[in-house]
């Protein structure tokens, strides 16, 4: 199969666009198929960064999507250390950093996001984000036995962050500007209790308070950060986790509708044959009808395939992407599983275990309808409610025959 699919560019050289370029060649598509990324490396796995890589536990080789014959027998134009910089959509012709321009019939963009950073930090010495590969080796380097690590933000990466850093007896306090960490997206109960374990395990928690800037000596070199309320607490190295914002800076200009991300159709097609995958892509779920944007590496895997059929299929044939978002998160001895979604969630109950036994599963509710699905050390149990979530059962009811489904990720 070569017309009128081909020829196709991907930017983006990661999960999504790796599974846009597998999902095409398995659909039988034997055309012309570009992979650009602006790393040098060849795709990699993002979530053991802040887990087994930064601990030490693995080394980057371990970290390969794909081993390097697997990802020959692609057949792919694998253009890495290049960024794309601007997008003709006219010509149909992407612009990379080296000066080459490639032509394409139909464009992925699955350039993920990019991690937000404090103003006027960047320049400084021992200021840290956790995005790539070299982001997670360079903290790495830095966190020794006895290292004053201050952490901002307190999300998923800062607390697993954290929870490694205490492990290699580092002193870690975590500044977030909400009064109970990780409450914004598991409530405040199960949000207090990761709190209290975190305290636990020798962690300073400063709560409900804005940085203002990052202190530094006389050499640019990072010495700690001052509060909103004027409060001090030094560092020998800073942690930024702020949250992420789509890469779409390159799009500017070229017509792709953009917002938080670029705007899609509910099929993840952006217009004159541009398509998003992953991080970036903002489209109307069909289900919620709200635009959604969605930051985990299940989505990102499953947006791919999504173009991947989509694009094979034309525009008669494409169908809408309505993923049951999938997370984890591991910190200290505790597995954290999500299905669905649970931030802006009105009503949560816990239905099975207990924040004291610190093993649960919590049930999230919007608008009288099951949201989504948290759990903590209950793998099992936790899948068996993701049928819930999917259906959209009645809040109020849900749980009394809780369905069983062997499904492990989201569709």
């Amino acid at each position: 199969m070569t017309d009128p699919t081909g020829p196709v560019v991907v930017v983006g050289a990661s999960a999504a666009g790796l599974s846009v370029a597998e999902g095409l060649r398995r659909g039988g598509y034997t055309g012309p198929l570009t992979l650009v990324g602006d790393e040098i490396h060849a795709p990699y796995d993002r979530p053991p960064l802040s887990k087994q890589l930064l601990a030490g536990d693995w080394e980057t080789d371990r970290l390969a999507l794909r081993a390097p014959e697997v990802l020959a027998e692609l057949g792919l134009d694998l253009r890495l250390g290049s960024a794309a910089v601007a997008l003709d959509t006219r010509r149909r012709e992407v612009a990379l950093a080296d000066g080459s321009r490639i032509g394409y019939r139909h464009l992925v963009v699955a350039t993920g996001a990019h991690a937000r950073r404090l103003p006027g930090a960047d320049q400084l010495t021992g200021v840290h984000t956790l995005r790539t590969l070299e982001d997670a080796l360079a903290l790495r380097t830095a966190l020794r036995p006895g290292t004053r690590l201050v952490i901002v933000g307190s999300g998923f990466v800062g607390a697993e962050a954290a929870s490694v850093a205490r492990e290699l007896d580092c002193e870690v306090t975590m500044v977030t500007d909400v009064a109970v960490p990780l409450a914004d997206s598991l409530g405040a109960e199960l949000g207090s209790m990761l709190a209290d374990v975190h305290r636990e395990h020798g962690i300073r928690i400063e709560p409900g308070v804005l940085v203002r800037d990052v202190l530094h000596d006389e050499t640019g070199r990072a010495t700690g950060v001052r509060l909103a309320d004027d409060r001090t607490v030094p560092a020998d190295v800073v942690l930024v986790g702020i949250g992420a914002r789509p890469a779409i800076d390159w799009l500017r200009g070229s017509g792709v509708p953009l917002g938080n991300g670029v705007l899609c159709d509910a099929t993840l097609h952006a217009g004159n044959g541009v398509w998003a995958a992953g991080d970036v892509a903002c489209w109307p779920h069909p289900v919620t009808g709200e635009l959604t944007r969605i930051e985990h590496r299940t989505n990102a895997s499953e947006a791919g395939l999504a173009v991947a059929r989509n694009i094979l299929a034309g525009p008669d044939g494409a169908t809408s992407f309505a993923p049951v978002p999938y997370v984890w998160s591991d910190q200290y001895d505790l597995k954290i599983q999500i299905y669905g979604s649970t931030r802006g969630a009105d009503s949560v109950r816990i239905v099975e275990g207990s924040t004291a036994e610190r093993k649960l599963v919590a049930v999230y509710g919007k608008g009288g309808r099951v949201c989504g699905v948290a759990g903590v050390n209950m793998v099992r149990a936790v899948r068996s409610w993701r049928a819930a979530v999917v259906a959209g059962e009645p809040f109020d009811t849900a749980g009394t025959t809780p369905a069983v489904t062997t499904g492990t990720g989201s569709v």
